[in-house]
């Protein structure tokens, strides 16, 4: 890398900075206005105020982030090259001899390495955080409460409702279990105080990053019928769940939700654990057979995981294409055409980013002397042209019959795809 490599490859990554930041600013300084007493509020019963800033607001800035990347890095082309215009510097180093695609380099590789990032922001750190991107400034010590949405499980013949879902220690309040599949003993209803997930992955995974000191010890069913009400405790709803889970010997290894507290079937203990004709594992389990379960428990083996039970469209935006593509492969739960289409947009996400920084090439070289406000103008109505094409081919691909998710999600990249490459290969030579 020369020094005029190095030169450029700052400003422009300085000019990112500083819209991003400024950016940040914006969005904290006005959101503060409001959630500020909150905020406050929390800082005098736990952590200092900057921690409680940063616990609150660090999240949302990945997200801001992933949102703004793009937009940003393509408006900082422009400025960079704008500045190099105003200062002489574009044009003494094209008077010796450089072409515009040698001068831009450090801008197209910086921008893909900017993309490369947002990518790993957006598949592997901003799904764990979507709790937190859930909570408001007043929720940011607890579990926060949502309304449940009903979902059906198509391979057991069973609909998942309830009163509220604790989404941090995927619990289902007061649950609602509908059976519309014959389970004899069971009638057409399971009523109970409380579900808790069980998933022996995720469960492995936690068990690992606590490490043997904090190992729970092994308990009997029936040393913990007492309620895991986290945010009435003030305890972390996720540990409190799950170490109480953990403890137990003899949990499946299958996903699903024990059901605590259950007041229907009446005679629980009485009734032998059950499944379906067309499936070879057992669906309901009781303690009648499962000496693992207390009096008043049962377990319930399904998919439906409580992400897909949020009201909220946090649990499809802020989910990464494996979790997408897990649920769009889920014989369990039917998957609009709406979801497909998102499925495959995320997949082409970031070289469709790449492809509209690309398109901007030509306004950066500006061959005829416009204006930078003019340009910044034109690159606005490229955003918005850019924009317009993807909303037209994700209803065509969500909402209608015309053409199939798949291919509605590559329509966009298919035309700015070879238009953006014939740009970069123009400007090599100019």
């Amino acid at each position: 890398m020369t020094q005029i490599d190095r030169y450029v490859l700052i400003l422009f990554l300085r000019t990112v900075c500083v819209c991003f930041l400024s950016l940040a600013g914006i969005f904290i300084v006005f959101h503060a206005f409001t959630a500020m007493d909150d905020l406050i509020a929390q800082s005098k019963v736990g952590d200092s105020l900057p921690l409680v800033l940063a616990k609150f607001y660090g999240p949302y800035l990945l997200l801001l982030f992933d949102m703004t990347g793009t937009i940003i890095t393509l408006m900082a082309f422009l400025f960079t090259a704008g500045w190099l215009r105003r200062t002489g510097e574009l044009t003494a180093t094209l008077s010796a001899g450089v072409s515009h695609g040698r001068i831009l380099r450090p801008m197209v590789m910086a921008s893909l390495v900017i993309i490369s990032v947002q990518l790993a922001n957006r598949e592997w750190v901003i799904p764990r955080f979507r709790d937190s991107l859930t909570m408001k400034a007043k929720n940011l010590s607890g579990d926060i409460e949502q309304a449940v949405m009903p979902t059906y499980d198509q391979s057991s013949g069973i609909l998942i409702e309830g009163d509220k879902l604790r989404t941090l220690g995927r619990v289902i309040s007061r649950p609602n279990f509908r059976l519309y599949s014959e389970y004899a003993g069971f009638g057409d209803v399971l009523l109970a105080r409380e579900a808790i997930w069980w998933d022996p992955v995720a469960m492995e995974e936690w068990r690992s990053e606590m490490g043997p000191t904090e190992q729970p010890q092994s308990t009997t069913a029936s040393s913990q019928l007492a309620s895991i009400d986290g945010a009435a405790s003030g305890v972390d709803g996720k540990r409190t769940s799950w170490t109480d889970l953990a403890g137990r010997t003899g949990m499946p290894d299958v996903t699903g939700y024990l059901l605590r507290g259950v007041r229907r079937p009446e005679q629980l203990g009485d009734v032998p654990s059950v499944g379906l004709a067309s499936r070879e594992d057992l669906v309901i389990l009781t303690p009648a057979d499962q000496p693992w379960l207390g009096p008043t428990e049962c377990f319930v083996v399904t998919s439906i995981h409580p992400n897909m039970l949020q009201t909220q469209d946090t649990a499809t935006k802020l989910a990464s294409v494996m979790e997408l593509a897990g649920r769009v492969r889920n014989p369990a739960v039917h998957s609009s055409m709406a979801l497909r289409t998102t499925t495959h947009e995320r997949i082409i996400r970031a070289p469709l980013d790449f492809a509209l920084i690309l398109l901007v090439l030509p306004m950066v070289v500006n061959r005829r002397g416009r204006k930078l406000f003019v340009l910044i103008g034109s690159a606005v109505g490229l955003i918005i042209g850019f924009f317009a094409l993807k909303t037209i081919a994700s209803t065509l691909g969500g909402s209608t019959n015309l053409i199939t998710p798949g291919i509605a999600a590559w329509i966009p990249l298919l035309i700015i795809g070879p238009l953006a490459y014939s740009r970069l290969r123009h400007v090599q030579t100019v």
